[in-house]
């Protein structure tokens, strides 16, 4: 599980534990890690902490590596770790781009790339015949609007990557499914500037936003599927959100 400090990684993480699951969780903020490994094992789970910058597709690899030492096979990966930077092209620091696409979409490559011998290896092998990697993009992959283009452009690559990777490997029993939320309750909207934060408010404030536990019981509904059932694509918006 990427990006599992906060927001959708954290709950899926703890969600996935309490379905019986060996989880190891990474991120850059350790201290989380520790705190949320803490609350898994007082729940009565295990849980491993990598902290691992995934931009760098060393420790991304290092990251799978460790997973795999420590409990022996991997057979499910939630790819989410990413950032939401919004704001007009006209004018942007495109050090903001570099960062998007740095984590969004390549250091979701480099997690899918370093994991997929390894999860092909358990549907071969492992008890379930079949392993599955989710990869968490968003309904910026779907639909564009202005004020947001470098992150449309970062989960758009993510569709992508994802339907080129599935019809790869699904015939191996390795399913590769995308999550799309809409408008969550994460702390991705603080990354923003003042004015940004202050038109997400305005667009989203009377509307009751999805909880990270909602996106998380997506993730767990397609991961337990049984074997002969691929959930290649969901959209997850709260009731409210239009686009």
């Amino acid at each position: 599980m990427t990006g599992a400090s906060s927001g959708i990684g954290e709950g899926t993480a703890l969600t996935l534990a309490a379905l019986g699951a060996r989880v190891t969780v990474v991120a850059r903020r350790a201290d989380r890690l520790d705190a949320l490994v803490e609350k898994i094992e007082s729940a009565g789970g295990q849980a491993l902490a990598v902290d691992a910058d995934l931009t760098d597709e060393g420790q991304a690899r290092a990251a799978v590596a460790r997973a795999v030492d420590t409990y022996g096979r991997l057979d499910t990966v939630v790819a989410n770790a990413g950032v939401m930077i919004l704001g007009p092209i006209t004018g942007a620091d495109t050090a903001d781009w570099r960062r998007m696409i740095e984590l969004n979409t390549l250091g979701l490559m480099y997690t899918a790339h370093t994991a997929a011998p390894h999860l092909l290896e358990a549907a071969a092998d492992g008890p379930r015949g079949v392993s599955d990697i989710v990869l968490v993009s968003s309904t910026a992959g779907r639909m564009v609007r202005g004020g947001g283009g470098a992150y449309n452009a970062s989960k758009y690559a993510v569709n992508a990557f994802g339907e080129a990777f599935r019809k790869e490997v699904t015939q191996r029993h390795l399913r590769v499914s995308l999550v799309e939320p809409g408008a969550v309750e994460t702390e991705l909207p603080l990354q923003n500037r003042p004015d940004a934060r202050a038109r997400m408010y305005e667009r989203y404030s009377a509307m009751e936003c999805l909880r990270p536990e909602d996106v998380a019981d997506t993730i767990a509904f397609i991961v337990t599927r049984p074997r002969h059932v691929a959930v290649n694509e969901i959209l997850v918006r709260p009731t409210e959100q239009q686009e």
